[in-house]
């Protein structure tokens, strides 16, 4: 049973009786299926700003009560460790981005980079592409092999969803499939400039090792995975969650699609 607004105040009101009881069950029934709809990923503070998407005011403090009460305990993601393998004689492009995170505006800078996730059948691997404005995953690509055409493909489909103008900055490590001739063609022929990190340095894309770091400790490391289907499936669950559902402290708890709509309202 869902708790209503109304219900809400008639609970913080009632006298102490059945009625409040019943409430307050209702209340802790909101919580927990708030907290399951979010993949069992909120704390306290980002649990109260669902409830108040809900128009239900529960402050940061009741969240933490409720959540004690219930046994409800966040998955916190560990810290992430560098994967690349930057050992090839390609050229490397200067680090345009130099860690300035913050854009001002969708499609002006994007990062990109590649993870890999077990399955009884072998590896499987994700190459995504984000706007560093919301923080939202404009293009993916998953495949059994990590060649160039992997990053290929999720760069294409960020840029036909997007359609960006010439003069975009799109940032990655140095591994060999983005600083391979083939990669770079296709960067020229969007007319977007090449950023890379510094050597061995996660931390120059630390937005999209971030992501990585929660898609799988949010939702991948949970799971074992019998074929490589089962994990894609997986995957394209997380990633409608993420951009649709999870909340960002970065972005004022807002999810990455309701950041940039409330971006486009303001900028008509």
């Amino acid at each position: 049973m869902l708790v209503s607004t109304s219900a809400f105040y008639a609970w913080s009101k009632a006298p102490e009786d059945t009625d409040k009881k019943v409430l307050q069950k209702q209340l802790e029934a909101k919580a927990i299926q708030l907290f399951d709809e979010h993949k069992q990923v909120y704390g306290s503070r980002r649990l109260s700003e669902a409830f108040i998407k809900e128009d239900i005011q529960v402050g940061r403090y009741k969240a933490k009560q409720l959540m004690k009460k219930l046994g409800l305990k966040p998955r916190y993601p560990k810290r992430f460790k560098v994967t690349t393998d930057s050992d090839h004689n390609d050229a490397i492009s200067p680090n345009l981005l130099d860690r300035q995170f913050d854009v001002a505006a969708p499609n002006k800078v994007w990062t990109t980079d590649i993870t890999y996730v077990w399955t009884l059948e072998g590896w499987l691997y994700v190459a995504i592409v984000i706007d560093l404005f919301s923080r939202q995953v404009v293009g993916w690509s998953i495949d059994d092999h990590m060649r160039t055409s992997l990053c290929v493909n999720a760069l294409q489909m960020a840029f036909w969803r997007r359609k960006p103008e010439p003069g975009l900055q799109q940032h990655s490590d140095r591994g060999s499939q983005y600083a391979s001739h083939e990669y770079r063609e296709h960067l020229g022929i969007m007319k977007m400039r090449q950023s890379m990190s510094r050597k061995g340095n996660c931390w120059d894309n630390a937005p999209t090792e971030r992501f990585f770091r929660s898609l799988k400790y949010e939702q991948l490391n949970y799971e074992k995975f019998r074929t490589k289907e089962a994990a894609k499936l997986s995957i394209i669950d997380y990633l409608a969650f993420y951009n649709g559902k999870r909340a960002h402290s970065k972005l004022s708890y807002q999810s990455p699609l309701e950041f940039e709509r409330e971006f486009y309202k303001k900028t008509a």
